[in-house]
Protein backbone atom coordinates (compact mmCIF):
# COMPACT_ATOMS: atom_id res chain seq x y z
CA UNK A 1 0.00 0.00 0.00
CA UNK A 2 1.33 3.42 -0.98
CA UNK A 3 0.38 5.83 1.80
CA UNK A 4 1.51 8.79 -0.31
CA UNK A 5 -1.61 8.43 -2.49
CA UNK A 6 -4.13 7.45 0.16
CA UNK A 7 -6.96 9.75 1.06
CA UNK A 8 -9.21 10.52 3.98
CA UNK A 9 -12.70 10.32 2.50
CA UNK A 10 -15.76 11.64 4.35
CA UNK A 11 -18.96 9.94 3.21
CA UNK A 12 -22.57 10.82 3.86
CA UNK A 13 -25.03 8.02 4.67
CA UNK A 14 -28.60 8.91 3.60
CA UNK A 15 -28.81 9.44 -0.15
CA UNK A 16 -25.19 8.43 -0.65
CA UNK A 17 -24.46 4.99 0.84
CA UNK A 18 -28.17 4.16 0.94
CA UNK A 19 -31.22 5.61 -0.75
CA UNK A 20 -32.63 8.49 1.26
CA UNK A 21 -35.41 7.16 3.48
CA UNK A 22 -34.48 9.03 6.68
CA UNK A 23 -35.26 8.29 9.49
CA UNK A 24 -35.42 4.73 8.17
CA UNK A 25 -32.49 3.11 6.41
CA UNK A 26 -32.96 2.98 2.67
CA UNK A 27 -31.80 0.30 0.25
CA UNK A 28 -28.05 0.34 -0.49
CA UNK A 29 -27.09 2.47 -3.47
CA UNK A 30 -25.88 0.44 -6.45
CA UNK A 31 -22.23 -0.60 -5.88
CA UNK A 32 -21.97 1.41 -2.64
CA UNK A 33 -20.58 -1.31 -0.39
CA UNK A 34 -18.47 -2.89 -3.12
CA UNK A 35 -16.85 0.48 -3.84
CA UNK A 36 -16.33 1.32 -0.16
CA UNK A 37 -14.69 -2.07 0.43
CA UNK A 38 -12.39 -1.54 -2.55
CA UNK A 39 -11.46 1.95 -1.36
CA UNK A 40 -10.56 0.50 2.05
CA UNK A 41 -8.53 -2.26 0.39
CA UNK A 42 -6.69 0.47 -1.53
CA UNK A 43 -5.69 2.00 1.83
CA UNK A 44 -8.03 4.97 2.01
CA UNK A 45 -9.48 5.98 5.38
CA UNK A 46 -13.25 6.29 5.37
CA UNK A 47 -15.13 8.60 7.71
CA UNK A 48 -18.89 8.37 8.11
CA UNK A 49 -20.01 12.01 8.04
CA UNK A 50 -23.76 12.12 8.53
CA UNK A 51 -26.58 14.16 10.01
CA UNK A 52 -27.60 11.11 12.04
CA UNK A 53 -26.95 10.99 15.76
CA UNK A 54 -27.85 8.83 18.74
CA UNK A 55 -29.81 5.65 18.01
CA UNK A 56 -30.24 6.58 14.31
CA UNK A 57 -26.47 6.90 13.96
CA UNK A 58 -25.96 3.57 15.75
CA UNK A 59 -28.38 1.93 13.29
CA UNK A 60 -26.46 3.33 10.31
CA UNK A 61 -23.10 2.20 11.69
CA UNK A 62 -24.48 -1.29 12.42
CA UNK A 63 -25.95 -1.46 8.90
CA UNK A 64 -22.57 -0.61 7.39
CA UNK A 65 -20.79 -3.15 9.61
CA UNK A 66 -23.30 -5.82 8.55
CA UNK A 67 -22.29 -4.99 4.97
CA UNK A 68 -18.55 -5.21 5.71
CA UNK A 69 -17.66 -1.55 6.19
CA UNK A 70 -15.84 -0.39 9.32
CA UNK A 71 -15.16 3.34 9.39
CA UNK A 72 -11.90 4.96 10.47
CA UNK A 73 -13.99 7.58 12.31
CA UNK A 74 -17.65 8.51 12.70
CA UNK A 75 -18.66 12.19 12.62
CA UNK A 76 -15.09 13.04 13.68
CA UNK A 77 -11.77 13.71 11.97
CA UNK A 78 -10.13 10.82 13.83
CA UNK A 79 -11.39 8.15 16.24
CA UNK A 80 -10.13 9.77 19.45
CA UNK A 81 -11.43 13.26 18.66
CA UNK A 82 -13.72 14.68 21.32
CA UNK A 83 -16.15 17.43 20.48
CA UNK A 84 -15.73 20.71 22.32
CA UNK A 85 -17.11 24.15 21.52
CA UNK A 86 -13.62 25.52 20.81
CA UNK A 87 -12.99 23.12 17.89
CA UNK A 88 -14.50 23.50 14.44
CA UNK A 89 -17.08 20.88 13.47
CA UNK A 90 -15.69 20.83 9.95
CA UNK A 91 -13.79 17.59 9.72
CA UNK A 92 -10.39 17.07 8.16
CA UNK A 93 -10.88 15.08 4.96
CA UNK A 94 -9.39 15.16 1.48
CA UNK A 95 -12.68 14.41 -0.25
CA UNK A 96 -16.36 14.58 0.73
CA UNK A 97 -18.82 12.27 -1.00
CA UNK A 98 -22.39 13.46 -0.56
CA UNK A 99 -25.67 13.43 -2.48
CA UNK A 100 -26.01 17.15 -1.78
CA UNK A 101 -23.07 18.13 -3.99
CA UNK A 102 -23.76 20.57 -6.79
CA UNK A 103 -25.11 18.34 -9.53
CA UNK A 104 -26.12 15.59 -7.08
CA UNK A 105 -24.55 12.22 -6.41
CA UNK A 106 -22.65 10.86 -9.42
CA UNK A 107 -22.94 7.18 -8.46
CA UNK A 108 -20.43 4.78 -6.92
CA UNK A 109 -19.06 3.50 -10.23
CA UNK A 110 -18.17 7.03 -11.25
CA UNK A 111 -16.76 7.81 -7.80
CA UNK A 112 -14.38 4.87 -8.00
CA UNK A 113 -13.32 5.73 -11.55
CA UNK A 114 -12.58 9.32 -10.57
CA UNK A 115 -10.56 8.26 -7.53
CA UNK A 116 -8.56 5.56 -9.25
CA UNK A 117 -8.43 5.98 -13.02
CA UNK A 118 -9.59 9.53 -13.46
CA UNK A 119 -6.36 11.21 -12.47
CA UNK A 120 -7.60 12.90 -9.31
CA UNK A 121 -4.85 11.39 -7.14
CA UNK A 122 -2.99 13.03 -5.62
CA UNK A 123 -5.26 16.03 -5.25
CA UNK A 124 -2.58 18.26 -3.78
CA UNK A 125 -0.55 18.28 -6.99
CA UNK A 126 -3.29 19.88 -9.08
CA UNK A 127 -3.13 23.63 -9.51
CA UNK A 128 -6.06 25.15 -7.68
CA UNK A 129 -8.10 27.68 -9.61
CA UNK A 130 -8.92 30.92 -7.93
CA UNK A 131 -12.60 31.73 -7.52
CA UNK A 132 -12.58 34.42 -10.22
CA UNK A 133 -10.86 32.07 -12.71
CA UNK A 134 -14.15 30.19 -13.04
CA UNK A 135 -15.79 33.29 -14.55
CA UNK A 136 -13.12 33.93 -17.18
CA UNK A 137 -13.82 32.65 -20.65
Amino acid sequence: MNFKNTLIIAIDFDGTIVEDAYPKIGKPQLFAFETLKKLQEDGHRLILWTYRSGAKLDEAVAFCKANGIYFYAINNSFPEEEYTNDVSRKINADIFIDDRNIGGFIGWGEVYQKLTNGGTLPLQQKKKKRFLDFFKS
